[in-house]
């Protein structure tokens, strides 16, 4: 039981970090919560789906895509994460951006689940592949469009 609940502790404490570097923009510091070589998968929905490779690829496209915000943040709003063994686990993570558009001063809400698998290397435990799909998005006061 202590392995498990250690590795669930570990791997909450990844998430929130994953939201914290988000949050603060600050893609210089996603590198070391990912393996080198994740590949990552982006379904915004009404968009082709992305496929971007470790943590200079997803800063690459989220980088931008967040620049348009003059706010945003990036909020957990539940995790489930099972434990296989000592190295390897899954997860999913349903997570809501609060945001505000810099030009219109709009704002908007940008709800997802990440499905994940992650790695131990004995150090600590790493995103080692990431699947994103939007849920629902609303804009200002009016109802938010959910998506099948």
């Amino acid at each position: 039981m202590t392995n498990d609940t250690d590795a669930y502790v570990a791997i909450t404490r990844l998430q929130a970090s994953y939201a914290d570097v988000v949050t603060r923009r600050a893609w210089d510091e996603l590198a070391p919560l990912f393996v080198p070589d994740a590949p990552i998968h982006i379904d915004t929905v009404t968009k082709p789906p992305v496929d971007v490779v470790g943590a200079a690829g997803l800063a690459a496209f989220v980088g931008p895509a967040v620049d348009r915000f003059e706010f945003f943040e990036f909020v957990i709003l539940n995790t489930v994460i099972d434990v296989r063994d000592e190295t390897n686990a899954t997860g999913r993570l349903y997570m809501v951006e609060v945001r505000q558009e810099r030009t219109t001063q709009e704002w908007s809400n940008a709800f997802g689940l990440y499905q994940d698998d992650y790695v131990a290397d004995g150090r600590a435990w790493r995103f080692a592949r990431r699947r994103y799909r939007s849920l629902a998005r609303r804009f200002g006061s009016e109802p938010a469009k959910v998506f099948p």
